[in-house]
């Protein structure tokens, strides 16, 4: 016995004109009618479903973190930069290393302005005498010594810049090695040029070794830096190395323009040794 088309397959076959006119005046006609008006139209995209007509569930709420007050961000800033880590705690050692042994120089008795010459002796200043007879491992402990308060916070501040970004790019222990041989590098130096004596005390040979580090890798490319941050780093170490030099010559005697040299040749040296073995790796 065979059978008419179903409800739906009769309604697939109306325009849309006359299916909107069915969903509008249902109540005239059977529910059915009706029912199957919408749904086909809604199978045909004119008429949103249920599920699209119904509010999506609203976002839970974001929390807004309170503003800190100025000096919580600044303690926070000084804390990253003093705080060890797994992969930058050189910096902080040695810097504390300096604050250290400056301390207990002045708690012995020393000026905190201006030590005096015999109490830099006494503590393993680069003395030409001692040095140069039976004494050599001055030349690595004046590193650690500075001549007042001022020469201190200079060089902690300057290291404090260079060998966070020294030990991003090289690692710990190879800023660790380039501090200390930049440091006696100048400290040889300076015997050599002060050949008539020389008390010499101060991290500045191994800072001026971290700018030359900087300047060898910025030109030779050892490092992953872009073609843009190396040519900024590379005009920062520039300007910043003649400035420095210029203010050692106007500056007092006590200034050793000497061992920033060898320092810095000693870096530009080790900077290069570096990109060597980077690129034979």
């Amino acid at each position: 016995m065979a059978t008419g088309p179903t409800l739906p397959e009769l309604f697939a076959q109306k325009t849309d004109a006359e299916l909107l006119y069915l969903a509008q005046n249902a109540r005239r006609y059977p529910p059915a009618l009706g029912e199957a008006a919408v749904r086909e139209l809604q199978q045909r995209g004119l008429v949103p479903t249920a599920e699209q007509l119904t509010p999506a569930a609203a976002p839970p709420p974001v929390a807004v973190p309170a503003e800190q007050p100025w000096y919580r961000v600044a303690a926070d800033a000084l804390g990253q930069l003093f705080r060890p880590s797994a992969t930058y705690f050189v910096t902080p050692l040695l810097l504390a290393l300096n604050v250290l042994v400056f301390g207990l120089m002045v708690q012995a008795g020393a000026d905190v302005f201006q030590p005096q010459a015999a109490m830099l002796v006494a503590w393993g200043s680069n003395f030409s005498p001692l040095t140069l007879h039976g004494q050599p491992w001055r030349l690595l402990t004046s590193c650690f010594l500075h001549g007042g308060l001022a020469h201190l916070l200079l060089n902690s501040l300057a290291l404090l810049f260079l060998g966070r970004l020294t030990e991003s790019l090289i690692g710990p222990g190879r800023l660790l090695l380039v501090y200390l041989l930049s440091g006696v590098g100048g400290s040889l130096l300076s015997l050599w040029w002060h050949a008539p004596g020389v008390n010499s005390v101060g991290a500045s040979g191994a800072i001026f070794g971290l700018y030359g580090l900087l300047l060898a890798l910025a030109v030779t490319g050892a490092v992953p830096l872009s073609r843009q941050q190396r040519f900024g780093l590379f005009w920062l170490i520039l300007l910043l190395v003649p400035s420095q030099l210029q203010a050692g010559l106007q500056g007092t005697g006590s200034t050793d323009n000497a061992a920033h040299i060898g320092g810095l040749l000693a870096g530009s040296f080790l900077g290069l040794l570096y990109a060597v073995f980077q690129r034979r790796a």
